[in-house]
């Protein structure tokens, strides 16, 4: 029987269970993927702890991103065949064996990705081309402020960014970090442990600021980047890898002409498949052209989830973390 990760109490990582679990029936529509990797995100340490906005019935299997090799189409299931090597997108069930799923959920591997990084290419990737193209709308020429730029969402904003033309500033805490984001395109790095990237900004933009700051740390980052936004700006909240919410200075927002931008690729799919479609397009074509694809700092055993997400929860991890299943 395929294994899975479950959630049956509400908690930390080392609360879950591996599990033996009977394969699901396949219905209409669906495929079945023997599961190869899976992708560790921010929000699947939220969700275990009932931290997140979305909150299913328990017991439940985590995990919004993986990617397999299709073993079974249900009859009329024409899209693809047993041996296609795809990406599954989902909002739960990636950290299994397993999975049952739409067809409609599938994507085709990019040529030149193994596993591990189609299991760790869609979250990120999307996130970061819904928040800079569909929301802010970032213009070439245009001077890009990246927070947390080494990890998942931080690392895909910094090469996104590039490659809609921004000049991209990355800020990160370590020199380590900054060297990732600097392979991946970043025109300027900023140590935040060492500098104070306000100031950093200023001096970079001859004192005009960020026309998009793309922040996924929340907390007094969020709070001290409406200081070195552009008149007029935009700032995208992306999450609180950093643990806080704040509350902004409304005046602030007001004097600097800024709007304040709340992204949710997600659930804006939902509410609009035809720009969620082509979000997924745009990134397809930059991984098929090679301009797109995953930093992974850590690979392990799926039986090892827990460290995994600890990586996350640690802020360890550069750019993705990727669960391996080889049976």
């Amino acid at each position: 029987m395929p294994r899975a990760v479950l959630c049956r109490n509400l908690g930390p990582p080392e609360q879950l269970s591996f599990e033996d679990l009977p394969p699901l029936p396949l219905g209409e529509g669906e495929a079945r993927i023997r599961l190869r990797a899976s992708g560790v995100n921010f929000p699947d340490t939220l969700i275990i702890a009932g931290k997140y906005q979305f909150k299913p019935p328990l017991p439940f299997t985590p995990g919004v991103e993986s990617a397999g090799i299709v073993t079974e189409i249900a009859p009329g299931t024409r899209e693809y065949r047993v041996g296609d090597r795809v990406i599954t997108r989902q909002r739960l069930g990636g950290y299994a064996e397993e999975i049952v799923l739409p067809a409609t959920q599938l994507m085709r591997l990019p040529r030149g990705f193994g596993f591990a990084e189609g299991a760790t290419f869609l979250v990120a990737g999307l996130t970061a081309y819904h928040a800079l193209a569909q929301r802010a709308r970032l213009a070439a020429g245009e001077v890009l402020l990246v927070h947390g730029a080494a990890g998942g969402v931080g690392l895909a904003a910094v090469e996104i960014g590039k490659l809609l033309g921004a000049t991209v500033i990355a800020t990160a805490s370590s020199e380590e970090k900054l060297a990732v984001a600097r392979s991946r395109g970043a025109d300027h790095l900023v140590n935040y442990q060492s500098e104070d990237f306000v100031e950093a900004v200023r001096r970079l933009t001859g004192g005009a600021g960020a026309d998009v700051i793309y922040d996924p740390v929340g907390g007094d980052v969020l709070v001290q980047s409406l200081r070195c936004v552009a008149w007029q700006g935009r700032v995208l909240v992306i999450g609180f890898a950093g643990g806080e919410i704040p509350a902004l200075a409304a005046n602030r927002i007001l004097i600097k002409g800024c709007s304040v931008i709340g992204v949710r690729a997600g659930e804006a799919g939902r509410h609009d498949p035809a720009s969620a479609k082509a979000a997924y397009d745009a990134l397809l074509a930059y991984a098929e052209a090679g301009h797109l694809r995953p930093h992974i700092s850590h690979r392990l055993p799926l039986a090892r989830y827990a460290e995994a997400m600890r990586l996350l929860m640690g802020r360890k991890a550069i750019g993705r973390v990727a669960l391996i299943s080889e049976g």
